[in-house]
C-alpha cells in the first residue's frame, strides 16, 4: 500500500517534470532566434528577456518535485553516505518534518497570496515595452509548492519503509546521471578485461 502511494506520487511528478522539460527546447529555439536577429539582422526583439526568464523560471519551479523524486537535489553527504540505510532514513525523516515541510508550506501559502495578487492586477513585465504577462509564471509558485509537498510525503514514506525493512525502496529510473553511466561503463570494461584474462 505504501509503495503504491509512493509510485503514484512519483508518476505525477514524472509527468510534470517531463512536460516542463520541453521548456528547454523552446527556450533554446527562442534564444537562438534572438541571437540571430540581434547580431545578424541588427533587429533585436522586445520580448526576448522576458521570454527567457519566464520559461527558465517555469522550468526551475516545476522541476523541483521531479528532481526530489529522483534523489537529485544536492546534499552534503560526506558522512551520510557511510551510514546504514536505517540511520539515513531516520535522519531524513526528522529533517523533512523540521526543515522541509515548514519551508515548503510557507512557499505554498505565501506563494498563493503573492500569485493571486499578481493575477488580480494582471501583472506584466516592466523589463520591456512588449508588456509580457508574468502573472502566469507567478501562479506556478504555489503549484510548485504543492507538488514539492506531495513529493515530500512520498519521501517520508520511503523513509518509513527503509526504517522498517533496512533498505531503501527502488526509485523510478527514467534518467541516469552521466557520472553513473561512466562508472557502469568503467566497471563493465573492467569485467570484460577480467573475463578475457
Amino acid at each position: 500500500m505504501i509503495l503504491s502511494v509512493i509510485r503514484h506520487i512519483d508518476q505525477i511528478n514524472k509527468a510534470v517534470g517531463h512536460a516542463f522539460a520541453w521548456s528547454i527546447v523552446i527556450l533554446t529555439l527562442g534564444v537562438s532566434y534572438e541571437v540571430f536577429v540581434r547580431y545578424v539582422l541588427n533587429d533585436p526583439t522586445s520580448w526576448a528577456f522576458d521570454f527567457s526568464f519566464i520559461l527558465y523560471g517555469s522550468l526551475f519551479l516545476m522541476a523541483g518535485a521531479y528532481t526530489l523524486s529522483r534523489g537529485g537535489h544536492v546534499r552534503a553527504d560526506i558522512f551520510y553516505r557511510r551510514w546504514r540505510p536505517r540511520t539515513q532514513a531516520t535522519l531524513e525523516f526528522v529533517l523533512y518534518i523540521f526543515f522541509f515541510f515548514p519551508g515548503v508550506l510557507a512557499l505554498v501559502f505565501s506563494g498563493w497570496e503573492y500569485s493571486s495578487e499578481s493575477m488580480r492586477i494582471r501583472e506584466v513585465s516592466v523589463n520591456s515595452p512588449a508588456g509580457v504577462p508574468i502573472w502566469p509564471l507567478k501562479m506556478l509558485i504555489p503549484v510548485a509548492g504543492v507538488l514539492l509537498a506531495l513529493q515530500g510525503v512520498a519521501e517520508m514514506l520511503r523513509c518509513v519503509l527503509c526504517m522498517r525493512e533496512g533498505q531503501w525502496p527502488a526509485r523510478l529510473h527514467d534518467i541516469e546521471e552521466l557520472e553513473e553511466v561512466l562508472q557502469h561503463g568503467a566497471h563493465g570494461d573492467a569485467g570484460q578485461t577480467g573475463d578475457r584474462a
